[in-house]
């Protein structure tokens, strides 16, 4: 009965598979046609450890520094492959035509070996606290849940306040989307769905990818990351938290500054602006005037809809009677009563000459 059923669906799905894709770019076909292809490979002991990000092998004396790029193709289960290609598609769709394809690319790469790196050297870090030889070698890093905890971090910063959901507590945003799905990791991790590394990686992907977009990203007009007071570390966290949370990233970022791993952001001062003093920062402008230009694309759609949805009211236009010559029509406005027309007396000679002007008509206003 089963297979019965899958061989009936089976054409259906291909058929919605090849239009999901049949749009997108070949860097978008090529990643989910690997990642498609590497999960037969998880079935293999010895290609899992050779793809996989091993800590105690990643490191020094072993060095498998290909793993940092081979790792994130390799999925175990089959529904991990389903939730990155869908995520890869929707970053196709969404993301690469504001970026560009090359953009994209850097930022999955970027991505994937920052979030490699990291957990390998946190779990390195958990060895030397607890001198646990498993969490070197029988812990496996691979899969893209490091990226897709990027491509929520993009997504909050093109989109923050698109609205997915609205429940009794509140509305649901794109800026609650990377810390919920933080937390839904672990516990998917309490019921055995997924590994620690899952956690891990997730984790990672998010400072990595927040990294990126904040201080480093080239954009289109030669500027460096988006130092919007909307994109802030802080503003990864509930609003509760954010004032701490907030000292805590501007202090860790002083410290970093004065380590000259970062640079502080500079501020330009418009002193001659038309409305005061104006303060711009590099890749703030960029990146608020799209945010903008998304809300009054959405907003406008909306108006549209329901002007379309309304029905029309235009003001009746009727002719006036035969009978109504403008000489005996009208008007009460306010205090004005009606406007009537005089015609003109007779000029003694009955009729005017040829070189006298007939008189203009008397207009008497009655209150």
């Amino acid at each position: 009965m089963t297979i019965r059923v899958l061989s009936k669906n089976i054409p259906y799905l291909y058929t919605q598979t090849a239009a999901l894709l049949n749009n997108t770019s070949l860097a978008v076909k090529s990643i989910c046609l690997i990642v498609f292809c590497c999960y037969f490979l998880s079935f293999s002991e010895t290609a899992v450890l050779a793809m996989s990000v091993t800590p105690g092998y990643f490191n020094p004396p072993h060095f498998w520094i290909w793993t940092a790029l081979s790792h994130c193709f390799l999925e175990i289960h089959f529904w991990e492959v389903l939730v990155d290609i869908f995520t890869v598609v929707l970053v196709g769709k969404l993301i690469e035509p504001l970026w560009g394809a090359l953009e994209m690319m850097t930022f999955f790469f970027i991505t994937n070996t920052g979030v490699a790196v990291l957990s390998a050297f946190f779990y390195y870090f958990l060895y030397m606290c607890t001198f646990n030889t498993e969490l070197l070698f029988q812990v496996h890093i691979h899969g893209l849940s490091g990226y897709l905890a990027g491509v929520s971090i993009a997504v909050k910063q093109i989109m923050p306040d698109h609205i997915l959901a609205r429940t009794p507590i509140g509305k649901i945003t794109n800026r609650n989307i990377p810390l919920a799905v933080f937390g839904l990791t672990f516990l998917m991790w309490a019921i055995g769905m997924v590994e620690g590394s899952y956690c891990t990686m997730f984790g990672t992907g998010l400072v990595v990818s927040w990294v990126y977009l904040r201080f480093y990203q080239v954009h289109s007009n030669g500027s460096r990351g988006d130092f919007a007071d909307s994109f802030a570390f802080a503003t990864l966290f509930p609003n509760v938290v954010q004032p701490p949370v907030s000292v805590l990233s501007n202090t860790v970022f002083s410290m970093l500054v004065k380590c000259r791993l970062c640079k502080k952001p500079v501020r330009r001062y418009d002193v001659g602006a038309p409305a005061g003093i104006t303060i711009s920062l590099p890749g703030a402008e960029s990146q608020d005037a799209e945010r903008r230009r998304q809300i009054a694309l959405r907003a406008l759609s909306e108006r549209l809809s329901k002007t379309e949805a309304a029905p029309s009211q235009w003001p009746s236009m009727e002719e006036p009677e035969k009978g109504d010559s403008p000489t005996n029509l009208s008007v009460e406005t306010g205090s004005v009563g009606s406007v009537e027309s005089v015609a003109p007396s007779p000029s003694p000679g009955g009729q005017s000459g040829p070189g006298q002007e007939s008189e203009a008509p008397e207009v008497l206003i009655q209150n």
